[in-house]
């Protein structure tokens, strides 16, 4: 039930994103103890904050009929247990840190806190799905910072785009709650705009994306390979926008889980392969 709860497979879409940027300040392969604990930090920090989200949006969940059946508002956990996984699964976050260099321990408070309060946006600010987004888009960065114990500015490309790549998809996903997020005065892109507009906004995110991953790959000198990835992820994303409609969402599943996940592997398999066919 707890691995229900957060979604654990679910870490696979800033995964990837994250080893590109360890791929990247390694100039190939980082070491396999930079490797393990970054992959560790990575799932114990989406760990905690999916446990969080849950935790913070009991009452909210409870009242959403789509929502109402997950752990915590079906009474299948409880909110001390739920509690106390956000707790372990932090300690772990820091403790991988630790054990990677004095920078990324530094950071690790800050990087917690972005990917905490994402949960208590959605209550003040329609732009809530940009922060989610900043809350996967920092793992290229740290991943950076995990491998070198410094930090370059041309990283922020790839954060950027990861931001507005989920971002995308997050309004996409909010969509089916459109309703509901009006009747709670609850505060999203679709409840201010409608569904129609946003799914057109989150095309013009996705768009964005599409162009910071060019910027990014001229920046790090990316060879022809990373330029067919970042193709392909187009092909992809156009793919995931045709799924939904304004008129019919009951592929959303599909385009939300399923696309991205692929997307993101996609991407990392096409800049991996790029990186280590230089050496």
């Amino acid at each position: 039930m707890t691995l229900e709860m957060i979604k654990w497979e679910h870490s696979i879409f800033a995964l990837p994103f994250a080893l590109c940027g360890a791929m990247l300040a390694a100039n190939g392969l980082p070491r396999a103890h930079q490797l393990a604990w970054i992959i560790v930090a990575m799932v114990a920090a989406r760990s905690a904050a999916m446990a969080f989200n849950r935790l913070a949006d009991a009452s909210i969940d409870a009242a959403n009929p789509r929502t109402r059946s997950r752990a915590l508002p079906s009474g299948a956990l409880s909110s001390g247990a739920v509690a106390t996984f956000v707790i372990v699964a932090c300690a772990v976050f820091v403790l991988a840190s630790w054990q990677l260099n004095p920078l990324a321990f530094r950071l690790s408070p800050i990087a917690l806190g972005v990917v905490l309060l994402y949960s208590y946006t959605k209550r003040f600010t329609r732009w809530s799905h940009l922060v989610l987004g900043f809350a996967l888009g920092i793992a290229p960065s740290a991943a950076w910072i995990g491998v070198r114990g410094s930090f370059d500015p041309r990283i922020l490309l790839l954060t950027a785009a990861v931001t507005f790549w989920v971002g995308g998809f997050d309004v996409l996903y909010a969509c089916q709650d459109y309703d509901f997020d009006r009747e709670q005065g609850l505060h999203s892109i679709p409840r201010y705009v409608g569904v129609e507009n946003s799914l057109w906004i989150a095309r013009v995110f996705h768009a964005v994306m599409l162009l910071l991953l060019a910027g990014f790959a001229r920046e790090f000198g990316l060879g022809k390979l990373s330029i067919a990835g970042i193709a392909v992820v187009g092909f992809l994303l156009a793919y995931e926008h045709s799924l939904v409609s304004a008129k019919d969402l009951s592929r959303l599943n599909a385009a939300f889980f399923t696309m991205n996940g692929v997307i993101s592997v996609v991407f990392f398999g096409f800049v991996a392969g790029d990186l280590l066919s230089r050496g």
